[in-house]
């Protein structure tokens, strides 16, 4: 398979503009994503500032904003103020606050009022069901399970995936894209693929490998012998 035989919707996946506008020259991007964490790391500290900067530059695709209360009203009252900073702008929210309370009713609410949600830090079945559940109905919305780090706990995540497209499905959440998050490698795409995963978002790092799909073996394990040969020559080694 080669990066123009793909087709799962690539989201980058970060918090540096110019990263992102990189990103934003590819035509095969077709969305963007952020959280307060990958904001902190980039060193930002005006919130809002830097997302209405992000979307005077990348006017016309799908960008997700996540909120950062814990108390549900207060939620509420941030998601309504990011979704007025445009017609692209998606509102992440946290499948539970920190105290493991469910954020259906407030996903009911918003997405009744006609919010797009990006509903996150999904890990399990049950969450996927009382998700769409409260999406059913509802306005434009992504779904989005934490597929590494359910690998990371040792966990296959291609089934649960294809399980939570059916439950999709089943609940008649047409309006809800399945989005696979926090990969680790280029494979990761291509099973999100088979899964019947409409999103994956990605970081930078990971999107620049895309275009070795479909390389030849024989010719990348040349290369790479030909790595280790010339950084060894640089190196100026000798036994």
């Amino acid at each position: 398979m080669h990066l123009n035989d793909l087709k799962i919707h690539l989201y980058a996946d970060g918090a540096d503009l110019n990263a992102m506008l990189e990103m934003y020259a590819k035509p095969y991007i077709k969305g963007f994503t952020t959280n307060p964490t990958l904001m902190r790391k980039a060193g930002l500290t005006d919130y809002e500032a830097f997302a209405r900067q992000v979307i005077e530059r990348i006017p016309d695709r799908p960008i997700s904003f996540e909120v950062f209360s814990d108390e549900f009203d207060e939620m509420e009252r941030q998601a309504h103020k990011i979704k007025a900073w445009g017609e692209n702008v998606y509102i992440k929210i946290p499948v539970t606050n920190t105290q493991s309370e469910s954020a259906a009713p407030l996903i009911r609410r918003l997405t009744d009022s006609g919010a797009k949600l990006n509903v996150t830090a999904i890990f399990t079945l049950e969450q996927v069901q009382a998700v769409a559940d409260a999406l059913t109905g509802g306005a434009p919305s992504v779904v989005s399970v934490f597929a590494g780090r359910i690998a990371d706990a040792g966990v296959d995540p291609m089934p649960l995936m294809a399980e939570a497209k059916q439950i999709l499905v089943k609940t008649g959440c047409t309006d809800a894209q399945l989005l696979w998050a926090s990969p680790r490698e280029v494979l990761n795409v291509i099973q999100a693929e088979q899964c019947g995963c409409d999103i994956i978002t990605a970081t930078t790092d990971i999107l620049k490998k895309l275009t070795g799909l479909g390389k030849d073996l024989t010719q990348f394990s040349l290369e790479t012998v030909k790595m280790f040969y010339d950084d060894a020559q640089a190196a100026g080694f000798s036994l």
